[in-house]
């Protein structure tokens, strides 16, 4: 029997994250979030904090900021080795289990592989915002700001180590509106497609 694998990529604050917990909790599956970054810090010797943030988000909001970090004589950077390393323990376990990972380009990663579903959630953007001063509380800089510069980062690092367009609906087999349907229905219907 072939593995299922579901990736789950996420506009900031949609809480893409906590569906994609509970699919994995209702499917039986083993979810792959944090657990991504502690098996490629344990590979790599980068801290935690580092993969977290060089992983997935770019230095800056604009792609040419790539050309301006620090490479090895070969020419490669950390944050390329960081992607190769990440791209391979990926691709390691969606060979061996099925799961849900989230972000970290899986969807792209795992897009030769057969039963592989990618779902992007989103919401709008004042339904975020309410979110993360929830989640996270306030900060000096408004929630919008957050979350538009959270997922610029997402999506330059997106651009640049895939060549797609993140949050493009051709670019998934899937995409919800965790408002307009709500976290339960996201989940219900995310995993209705394995059955």
């Amino acid at each position: 029997m072939e593995n299922n694998i579901i990736t789950i990529s996420r506009e900031f604050g949609s809480g893409g994250r906590t569906i994609a917990k509970k699919v994995a909790e209702k499917l039986g599956y083993t979810y792959y979030d944090k657990e991504i970054i502690e098996k490629v810090a344990e590979s790599t010797g980068y801290t935690p904090e580092y993969i977290a943030e060089a992983g997935e988000y770019s230095p800056t909001g604009n792609i040419f900021s790539y050309a301006f970090v620090g490479r090895d004589q070969s020419g490669v950077s950390a944050a390329d080795y960081l992607w190769i390393a990440q791209q391979k323990l990926i691709l390691s376990i969606a060979e061996r289990e099925s799961c849900v990972i989230v972000g970290r380009c899986a969807d792209y990663i795992l897009r030769d592989m057969e039963n592989v579903w990618n779902i992007f959630i989103h919401a709008p953007m004042a339904d975020r915002a309410r979110r993360i001063v929830e989640k996270y509380g306030e900060r000096d800089m408004s929630p919008e700001k957050r979350l538009r510069d959270k997922d610029k980062k997402r999506s330059v690092n997106y651009k640049y180590y895939t060549d797609q367009e993140w949050g493009k609906s051709q670019n998934y087999h899937l995409t919800l509106d965790s408002s307009r349907l709500g976290i339960d229905k996201c989940i219900d219907i995310i995993t209705g497609l394995v059955y």
